[in-house]
């Protein structure tokens, strides 16, 4: 099957979006997703502008129940084979944590709307490679070449990939500003440990968030609760049903339905805290949640807590 009969021919790239309000889009998410545009009082502010902006995208959805996998079997495997190729190629790129998890966000977002049907494999790998790409544009400072994308048994040539970048962004609507765990983490440390925050816990949240997205699919859970969930087992993985409430009963932006998905996300990670702990190195298997944490070195540029408020 040729590049001409699969969805990255031309015909099928057309967009259709008006350029001025495409831009106007982009300013206007850019100036609500830039923290520094709000002073620390107004935190509250901007998180109430975040849960906005999520729940236009996700509904009244705050998870799906019983969603530990992702639906497709085939799509399972597939995506793990590229969550797996994503994390590795971010390491050797030296890429952000939050350009991975935001191309992963891609990737389900456009199998969300594209059912994987027949997909050959090689067009399944390109797309991720794509995903990667348009996420690197989004976060990185500098603009790395499409050569240096590389993808085992394949060769993608900068057409290629120039295609499936167009693909990626016309089923997205051109909207690529996803709001992500991310965004809430520096809240959520603020609310939950208030002035003393335990050495190393960025690093542990951010490894959560890395993890779980080989147990999800992103389009099942709300940033929001994944982030509180992440940043609970952070700070104490043994916290009972009771105790999870207590913390957030603070905080008002969800109603009861919501606290139970962050209590069911919390079990979720919990989990994925114990198999970490009591796997050993040399069985670790490499689309584990524990072999993502094995393979990460985290290091203060790749914690994005600094970017997104001031602590």
């Amino acid at each position: 099957m040729g590049i001409s009969d699969t969805p990255f021919s031309p015909r099928n790239l057309l967009c259709q979006e008006n350029p001025d309000a495409c831009f106007k889009e982009q300013q206007q998410e850019e100036k609500e997703d830039d923290p520094c545009l709000f002073p620390e009082s107004e935190d509250e502010y901007y998180i109430q502008c975040l849960l906005q902006r999520e729940t236009t995208a996700f509904g009244s959805k705050s998870c799906c129940t019983g969603c530990s996998t992702t639906t497709s079997t085939l799509l399972k495997r597939v995506r793990l084979d590229c969550i797996e190729w994503i994390f590795n190629t971010r390491a050797s790129l030296d890429f952000r944590f939050l350009t991975a998890y935001l191309s992963v966000t891609y990737f389900d977002r456009f199998f969300s709307k594209k059912p994987l049907g027949d997909w050959m494999i090689w067009a399944i790998r390109l797309l991720s490679l794509a995903c990667l790409s348009l996420a690197a544009k989004m976060e990185q400072s500098t603009v790395t070449p499409l050569s240096a994308y590389k993808v085992q048994d394949y060769d993608f040539d900068n057409q290629q990939i120039q295609r499936a970048e167009l693909l990626v962004l016309s089923t997205l609507e051109w909207k690529m500003g996803s709001i992500t765990p991310f965004s809430y983490m520096s809240y959520f440390i603020n609310k939950f440990c208030g002035e003393y925050k335990p050495e190393g816990l960025c690093s542990r949240v951010v490894e959560l968030f890395m993890a779980v997205t080989k147990e999800i699919n992103l389009m099942d859970h709300r940033p929001s609760i994944i982030a509180a969930a992440a940043v609970l087992v952070a700070i104490d993985a043994q916290l009972t049903k009771e105790a999870v409430e207590l913390r957030i009963s603070p905080i008002a932006l969800w109603g009861s339905q919501e606290n139970e998905h962050i209590f069911s996300c919390y079990n979720m990670m919990q989990d994925i805290e114990k198999r970490i702990v009591k796997t050993p190195t040399s069985v670790v298997p490499p689309h584990s949640a524990a072999g993502t944490r094995r393979r990460l070195n985290f290091n203060e540029q790749h914690c994005p807590v600094k970017r997104i408020h001031r602590l």
